[in-house]
């Protein structure tokens, strides 16, 4: 790989793991706040409605965050990988416009609705923006993944005269089936990361000693629906995508469980260390011919393995794939054992006076940001070395005029100013979790007299 690739793919890889981050947490704490709208609205209690309006101001700080990180990723289209924008331009414009002009719009002007309305819109407008807010950004992330999904798994395309790739049908972009389970997969994860978010804040509540009946609403709202999350996520969606990649990417598939030769009847590894001088790896803990059941419902079934694929078609970077995929799988698994122990702490009605429990899940809120991460590197990484699978590779794609010097340049550029953000961003949040959900938002300051 030559340089000037090189950090191209660091460049974009920074810059969309570093939006990423903010754009999992609006997601999956959007439906949360509908939730509490819709308890504050059967109920009438303004308690649920406070708690909202604190999560509102979180999410608003986070919207902020995304929309400033996110800009510049369609910016680096056209100046880090030009040649990719030429040839595909003509079907990922389509999706990337209609989340700008349809999901885009529709979450920041009920978001604005949402945040200084509540008082001219009265109990059931707001709940209704708060709708408009959840639908909004989760329709974001549906155009977003069809793009993702697009370049994983291309359909309803031609070749053009002149090398481009022609859209022939927006149906079959749009009905992709790699996109359904794709984009249920990646919400499910930014569920879990809004959950572990809203339980997190509402442990550390109570172990505080502050906000206590927010904080014992915000765990149980987190637990409920964090251990439905988890559960889903686990089967059928992750069982579900990963299939899919065994399916269609039966080379990332190989790297991502390890496996150098063909088998039948091939062992899910547990631990080990690729080996890839070798082809082999190293200190290995399996459990024997469980990959295959896992994988095609047969205890027998053949696995290919990497031996079966051209070197040229391999990931390029096999140990980064196979160790991202163990982070997210691992975390999962540990995501769910939390889950269920608070689920079943909450159903005998003890969870919100075990400490260790609320310790657990007020640690634990980081670790969904990493696995969510380590999904996307999982994902990214294992569709190369092309841009657009079995289509564009991707040293076609990159900028040919922008050099590796001028690349890390704004590559050290934005990592300044983002680190600059990113301690922004926890000053605010912090200064919020402090103020508690009793503070008083914009659209409730008292009229003066």
């Amino acid at each position: 790989m030559d340089d000037a690739l090189a950090v191209h793919r660091l460049h974009f890889a920074f810059t969309a793991t570093f939006h990423y981050l903010f754009a999992q947490l609006s997601m999956g704490i959007a439906p949360l706040i509908f939730v509490l709208k819709t308890m504050g609205l059967r109920t009438g209690d303004a308690h649920y409605d406070r708690a909202a309006r604190f999560w509102i101001r979180i999410f608003a700080v986070t919207f902020v965050l995304g929309v400033v990180t996110g800009i510049p990723l369609e910016f680096q289209f056209g100046t880090n990988w030009a040649e990719f924008s030429r040839a595909t331009g003509g079907v990922i414009g389509q999706t990337l416009a209609m989340e700008g002009m349809f999901s885009f719009f529709l979450e920041s002007a009920f978001l604005g609705l949402l945040i200084f309305g509540e008082r001219r819109l009265g109990p059931r407008g707001h709940w209704l923006a708060s709708l408009m807010v959840f639908l909004g950004s989760w329709l974001s992330g549906w155009f977003i993944i069809v793009t993702n999904a697009w370049i994983q798994h291309p359909v309803g395309h031609r070749s053009g005269p002149g090398g481009e790739i022609v859209l022939e049908s927006v149906t079959a972009l749009l009905a992709n089936p790699w996109a359904f389970w794709e984009y249920l997969h990646n919400m499910a994860g930014a569920l879990i990361t809004g959950c572990f978010a809203v339980a997190g804040v509402g442990a550390y509540y109570l172990l505080t000693a502050q906000h206590e009946r927010h904080g014992g609403t915000f765990v149980r709202i987190g637990v409920v629906v964090g251990v439905v999350a988890v559960l889903l996520q686990v089967f059928p969606l992750g069982d579900r995508h990963a299939r899919l990649v065994a399916e269609r990417q039966p080379a990332t598939f190989a790297a991502m469980e390890g496996l150098f030769e063909t088998e039948a009847g091939a062992p899910l590894v547990l631990v080990g260390q690729p080996d890839l001088e070798a082809r082999r790896l190293d200190n290995p803990i399996y459990v024997p011919r469980m990959l295959s059941f896992l994988t095609w419902r047969e205890w027998g079934a053949e696995i290919r393995g990497l031996d079966q694929f051209p070197r040229e078609e391999w990931p390029d970077n096999v140990a980064l794939l196979y160790y991202s995929y163990r982070i997210m799988v691992g975390l999962g698994t540990f995501f769910a054992a939390i889950m269920a122990a608070a689920a079943l702490l909450l159903w005998r009605g003890r969870l919100l006076c075990c400490r260790p429990i609320l310790w657990v899940l007020m640690l634990s809120l980081p670790f969904p940001f990493i696995a969510n991460t380590a999904g996307w590197i999982t994902a990214e990484v294992g569709r190369q070395p092309w841009l657009v699978y079995g289509v564009l590779r991707t040293s076609a794609g990159v900028s040919r005029v922008v050099s590796s010097g001028n690349a890390l340049f704004t590559l050290i550029g934005f990592a300044g100013m983002y680190t600059v953000l990113g301690i922004l961003f926890l000053f605010l949040v912090r200064r919020e979790i402090e103020h508690g959900p009793e503070a008083a938002p914009s659209g409730h300051l008292p009229r003066p007299s």
